[in-house]
């Protein structure tokens, strides 16, 4: 074989490798009924339920944050975040949670926030929050 075939053919198995990474790496979106089916990660979209306790206590564990969120379809269902709790949380608009059931708890490892804007009423701001970025 020449030279420059065998190089096309690495070329080409590295660019599969990258293709399938990235879809094996992306997750999809769902509802707190699909997370309890599957044990991958999945986003969940939904609203704080502000009638509900916020579970947060820095002196106690700075690395723990519950609430209890409703999903698109109306279901509750109480969320963990092993993080400090997001600046103006209580405002958020709709929530965007990244993570997996554990047990009858949605376990979150990322929180995006859609929060009214300060400046402009008709603007939103965007608020993602990792246990790594704080």
């Amino acid at each position: 074989m020449k030279k420059s075939s065998i190089i096309g053919i690495i070329i080409i198995a590295i660019a599969i490798g990258v293709i399938i990474s990235t879809y094996a790496d992306s997750s999809t979106y769902g509802t707190f009924s699909d997370a309890q089916e599957t044990e991958t990660e999945l986003h969940v979209v939904g609203t704080l339920q502000k009638e509900k306790e916020l579970i947060y206590n820095p002196k106690k564990d700075a690395n723990y944050f519950a609430f209890y969120m409703l999903d698109n379809n109306g279901k509750e269902c109480k969320v963990v975040f092993r993080g400090t709790k997001p600046q103006d949380f209580e405002r958020s608009e709709q929530i965007v949670l990244t993570g997996k059931m554990v047990g009858s708890e949605f376990q979150a490892s990322k929180i995006l926030m859609k929060c009214p804007s300060k400046y402009n009423k008709d603007q939103v701001e965007i608020q993602e929050v990792s246990p790594t970025s704080v």
